[in-house]
């Protein structure tokens, strides 16, 4: 929902956020869709770079603050 909602804020499509980050479209396209479920913190700063914002600007959002932890 993040990345949809940035592209979104920039009127980017996902095509061309895949291609700015230097990643293949359907590698974005399986994050969006839930596909990837472990997706590394390499691949999202690669996003964050096409996006033209630092990681803390990505998980600086409501999306992330409620989310609970998943290792106990």
């Amino acid at each position: 929902m993040r990345i949809k909602g940035l592209c979104t804020e920039r009127e980017m499509r996902i095509s061309q956020l895949a291609y700015v980050a230097g990643m293949p479209p359907s590698t974005l396209k399986n994050i969006m869709k839930g596909n990837s479920k472990n997706t590394g913190i390499v691949t999202i700063k690669m996003i964050c770079d096409g996006l033209n914002i630092s990681l803390d600007e990505f998980f600086h959002c409501g999306l992330f603050q409620d989310l609970e932890q998943e290792i106990d």
